[in-house]
């Protein structure tokens, strides 16, 4: 292997994410983490659609999905009756292959991504640590630590901050945090109760006058994950144990633990750093932003970040791109992390601050609350979108161009069902691509083969046109499945100067 040309520290979920993304695409790196394995608790249990999608593309969906389990619909209670009832499976049909909520405790998914690092020859360097750094301009000279050794000094590329909400690497580059705390204590417990639940694939959430908890199974039909609101009378204890708040959760939910595996209270932030990257160095996930836990946005969009920057990593380093793609980074999460922040944040604060009566949840949260939390009428399609971040876009990017039918630039691939199969399935070769919904002109197939690069026919159906589509209009994908360019017609100058502007190479071109 050659030389690691890159650094990432940190090996949660985001810093996993990254260094198998660029393991695939052939980039050597090294991945450091201070603690001494995987985390052994997690809060974070959501994993949506959109990173299945881009988990799928690198072969990793599909044990993770065995791994966990699918949660179809959400259930709203004051604790009396079912208030409403969210469908999310029907909701996403149609729109995702992965139309659910997967229900994965963090700690088993950093398991699968280093056991699938191992198997492809990556070990993480655990009990190690970034003592300092210095961004030379041409390269980033590190100094690192592991447990109990001399210190080791070494020269990278790029670094890569996967460190978390107290990153070493964001305060090494002197950015600010700004954001706020929320007054609330919070809980979250895994417990184990004495029956098996009668339908794992549901979640509950329970609201009344003085009470806000998140309920769902978790690795066993017996085995509970409860997120909730400490009552007000504790919120300053340090100390609060299970048995403490025990009643108060029963009496709320009817749910009682036989056993408790763990439980821990902690307060909720809400914040983005000013800069995602500074010269050589990059930000990502906690380290860069922190959510509140309303519809589990966090770890997918630290995931997201790292799919985001691996792709314009391996091309600038490999030769393949200009080093102007790596700007596109910053510009492209940034917007997305600010916008999620200030959803998550109204929604958070509704659910919190709503004193709903039970008629009032039915008749007030389900058709007011949910839509104001996202700006828009309220169609129970565009709840899946946002929830499953299919709806992320890059319109406003640089590397975003032109629109046909109602696909433009920036826009992510919109998933459909074919034929043969699906138009997905050539993305598992997480590079630049050129689809045609209809029949592809003998120039441009001829252009794509001197490239090498990919081209995809989908003979057309008119499904194609509901999906977005323009008949033998001309998409240029980018290996994370978004849509580079769109155009109308398959004008070969302005493929061309799309790839010019930016120095792009298939990645199949040696």
């Amino acid at each position: 292997m050659m030389n690691p040309q890159i650094l990432i520290v940190g090996a949660g979920p985001t810093g996993l994410a990254l260094a198998y993304s660029l393991a695939r695409q052939g980039v050597p790196f090294r991945i450091i983490d201070k603690s001494a394995g995987t985390g052994t608790a997690s809060r974070a249990l959501a994993v949506h659609a959109r990173i299945l999608e881009q988990y799928e593309q690198l072969g990793l969906a599909e044990r993770n999905i065995k791994r966990g389990h699918p949660i179809l619909s959400l259930d709203i209670s004051d604790g009396k009756e079912v208030r409403a009832t969210v469908k999310f499976h029907d909701l996403g049909k149609g729109l995702s292959p992965f139309p659910f909520i997967l229900s994965l405790p963090q700690d088993e998914h950093e398991e699968i991504l280093v056991d699938e690092l191992r198997k492809i020859g990556v070990e993480v360097e655990w009990n190690t640590t970034l003592v300092s750094f210095e961004d030379k301009g041409k390269s980033v000279n590190v100094v690192l630590q592991q447990q109990g050794q001399p210190v080791e000094r070494a020269e990278f590329a790029y670094v890569c901050g996967c460190d978390g909400a107290g990153s070493m690497v964001r305060k090494g580059l002197g950015l600010e945090f700004p954001g706020g705390t929320y007054k609330q204590l919070f809980f979250v417990a895994d417990i184990e109760t004495e029956k098996p639940a009668d339908a794992m694939e549901k979640m509950d959430m329970y609201m009344d006058d003085d009470g806000f908890m998140l309920f769902m199974s978790v690795r066993n039909a017996k085995t509970k994950r409860i997120l909730g609101i400490v009552p007000e009378d504790l919120n300053e204890r340090t100390d609060l144990q299970y048995s403490e708040i025990s009643d108060y959760i029963e009496n709320k939910i009817r749910v009682t633990a036989a056993k408790v595996n763990w439980f821990s209270t902690y307060r909720v932030h809400n914040r983005v750093t000013e800069q995602f990257a500074k010269g050589r160095i990059f930000i990502l996930g906690d380290a860069a932003h922190l959510h509140s836990p309303a519809g589990g946005q966090g770890m997918n969009t630290g995931i997201g970040d790292a799919i985001n920057l691996a792709w314009k990593l391996a091309a600038v380093i490999q030769g393949k791109g200009s080093s102007r793609i790596l700007n596109t980074y910053e510009k492209e999460r940034i917007v997305f992390a600010r916008r999620l922040i200030a959803t998550t944040d109204t929604a958070f604060k509704t659910i919190i601050n709503q004193k709903l009566r039970g008629t009032l949840l039915r008749q007030y949260f389900v058709p007011y609350v949910l839509p104001s939390i996202f700006k828009f009428s309220f169609s129970q399609k565009n709840a899946f979108k946002i929830l499953s971040q299919i709806h992320i876009n890059y319109r406003s990017s640089p590397l975003s161009k032109g629109k046909a039918g109602k696909v433009y630039g920036g826009m992510r691939l919109p998933w459909i069902e074919t034929a043969s199969g699906d138009n997905f399935e050539p993305l598992r070769s997480v590079d630049w691509q050129i689809h045609i919904y209809g029949k592809a002109k003998p120039e441009l197939i001829d252009f794509a083969r001197s490239q090498s690069l990919e081209l995809h026919e989908f003979a057309w159906e008119a499904k194609m046109k509901d999906a977005g589509f323009k008949q033998d209009a001309l998409y240029l994908i980018r290996p994370d499945g978004h849509v580079g360019l769109a155009s109308e017609k398959q004008w070969l100058r302005v493929l061309k100067a799309y790839l010019e502007a930016y120095g792009i190479v298939a990645f199949g071109v040696e």
